[in-house]
């Protein structure tokens, strides 16, 4: 089987595996941001070893994937890939007045957030934490310099939504701690390793996320 015949075939998997409507819907919830295998449960409405079976035809054909919760261990969530749906059609579009990212200290991964947003889309942003910390971390501040963004202003803010915001937490914490309903990006927290990686791999992952998200949100009227 040449190259082109084993895409093929890839492709097939995939459509396969979508052609379930339980896990289409599973996948246009991922689509928006990481869900806890509880949280896409009570959205289907369907028993654990029923999402256990689509998870697993899901991750199989590598369209999802399972990673562990930094803030509470017990706890996994699931993320989709969103390489493996290329061309396999459009995603319906999200109104807001506003984006809010929030994660725990809004010291790096809020910042840089709501930094790439406004360089993205002309839908306003806005970044907080559950418990600001005094100031912005000195790592987010030169990983955002060296990709051409200025935090060098920037201070930790509570947390404080208004109505038509679309919220996004993106840490594990402040998802759990959150009460409101949140789309979710699981990403590592930088400031626990504390390197110039650390924050590169965090900035290049909210980056992506931006990009895939920031087409899909309009100003609401």
């Amino acid at each position: 089987m040449n190259a082109e015949e084993n895409d093929l075939d890839a492709r097939a998997r995939r459509h396969a595996a979508l052609g379930d409507p339980a896990r289409l819907r599973m996948v246009d919830l991922l689509s928006l941001g990481d869900r806890s295998p509880t949280e896409l449960r009570e959205h289907l409405a369907i028993g654990s070893n029923l999402l256990a079976h689509h998870l697993n035809v899901l991750e199989r054909e590598g369209i999802v994937s399972r990673i562990r919760s930094e803030g509470d261990g017990r706890r996994s969530y699931v993320r989709l890939d969103p390489e493996a749906l290329a061309g396999l059609g459009p995603s319906p579009a999200l109104t807001a007045s506003g984006v809010l990212f929030v994660c725990t200290a809004n010291s790096a991964r809020s910042q840089l957030a709501q930094a790439l947003w406004h360089r993205a889309s002309p839908v306003p942003a806005r970044s907080a934490g559950t418990h600001p910390a005094d100031r912005v971390a000195a790592g987010a501040v030169a990983v955002a310099a060296r990709h051409g963004l200025d935090l060098g202003a920037a201070v930790p803010a509570a947390l404080g939504a208004t109505e038509g915001d679309l919220i996004i937490t993106v840490c594990d914490r402040a998802h759990e701690e959150y009460p409101a309903e949140a789309l979710h990006w699981s990403i590592p927290d930088p400031v626990r390793e504390g390197t110039d990686a650390a924050f590169e791999a965090a900035f290049d992952e909210i980056a992506h996320r931006v990009a895939l998200l920031a087409s899909r949100v309009r100003l609401a009227a």
